[in-house]
């Protein structure tokens, strides 16, 4: 059941000492966030800091094995593949099938997300993906057009959770403009909102709210004078080269040799 936060909203994203491994090592180690419906929710943070696995882990991409994680009401340990229909998420590869045409590859997204027909045409228009681009095959469009593929893909599917990594990349500025008002309109009409983006001044003007990720935990909001819990020190406070990235998971041999985060006590292991 959906749950509800201090303000009376729909609570979308509810996660308390959220632990998600690569092999043995915690790309999210005791994750606690919570959004709410109609947020725009900026993740911002270095390279490797954990917000391609958090965006992963919600949408059930990335299993959650200790902690508490609620996902559009959905026990995501218990059940993560429940909410696949319900989120979309635009990641770093397009996911994308270079010999289909640009419209069967919206098509086939639409009906693996269980949405309608009737929002292909309109997507399609709306990304400027029409005439000859209808039908040229993906492989062979450039870097930017892709993106505008997976996007409309995205936006014909209508999930009820949008989750982006890096959504302006390989977008002119024409069509990085054209993205923030589809993002804003989803929003309108009842769409929440995570991203992650390096674009610190475009991605700020679009969010009505920003989170700091660092060491695969979210940072709690700073205060005058404040300093970084302790808990967020040891992974922040690694040389460049022991740090993963989402692109590269750390090889077994190196996770091998870093202790299993310690779970709060209560929590369940899947």
């Amino acid at each position: 059941m959906p749950t509800n936060d201090d303000d009376g909203r729909e609570s979308v994203i509810h996660l308390r000492s959220a632990v998600a491994l690569v092999g043995r090592f915690p790309v999210l180690a005791g994750v606690d966030l919570d959004v709410s419906s109609g947020q725009i929710v900026l993740l911002q943070g270095a390279n490797g800091a954990g917000k391609t696995s958090l965006l992963r882990a919600c949408a059930g991409l990335l299993r959650i094995v200790a902690g508490e994680a609620r996902v559009l009401g959905v026990d995501m340990i218990e059940d993560p593949r429940a909410i696949r229909r319900r989120v979309g998420l635009l990641g770093h590869a397009s996911a994308l099938y270079d010999d289909l045409s640009v419209v069967d590859n919206v098509r086939f997204a639409v009906r693996a997300g269980g949405g309608h027909a009737d929002r292909i045409d309109p997507a399609l228009v709306d990304l400027g993906l029409t005439g000859r681009l209808r039908q040229t095959t993906v492989g062979s469009l450039s870097a930017g057009q892709r993106r505008r593929v997976a996007f409309a893909s995205l936006l014909a599917a209508d999930p009820e959770l949008w989750l982006l990594d890096e959504p302006h990349a390989g977008l002119d500025a024409e069509h990085r403009d054209l993205l923030d008002e589809l993002v804003r309109n989803a929003v309108g009409k009842g769409a929440t909102v995570v991203l992650a983006s390096h674009e610190a001044e475009r991605a700020q003007a679009l969010a009505d709210r920003i989170v700091t990720v660092a060491g695969g935990v979210v940072l709690p909001p700073e205060r005058p004078g404040s300093e970084r819990p302790a808990s967020a020190r040891p992974l922040l406070e690694r040389p460049l080269l022991e740090r993963p990235t989402p692109e590269q998971p750390p090889s077994e041999e190196l996770a091998a040799e870093r202790p299993a985060p310690e779970l709060p006590a209560g929590t369940r292991v899947a």
